[in-house]
């Protein structure tokens, strides 16, 4: 994930498709909160701390305190922006 582009893709569409999803009531309203739930805090504690290893900035065995609010608040730049 050394490009900023397919690092987006690669957090956006899954939430583009879950809301997609979730508007033409093609699933549950509560299947898709928890979809939402599963995304935030699995999915995207994966993503985020599994680019901070690549650019070794983390340990592999921290990537779970990415799910500690305000951890990724401190790793923002080397996220989002780099």
């Amino acid at each position: 994930m050394k490009n900023l582009l397919p690092f987006y893709l690669l957090i956006l569409a899954p939430l583009a498709l879950l809301l997609w999803l979730s508007q033409t009531d093609l699933i549950h309203p509560t299947l898709s909160i928890g979809l939402l739930l599963f995304y935030a805090l699995i999915y995207r504690t994966f993503t985020d701390g599994k680019k901070l290893v690549e650019k070794q900035i983390i340990r592999k065995k921290e990537i779970w305190k990415m799910i500690i609010p305000g951890y990724r608040i401190q790793h923002f730049r080397e996220l989002y922006l780099k």
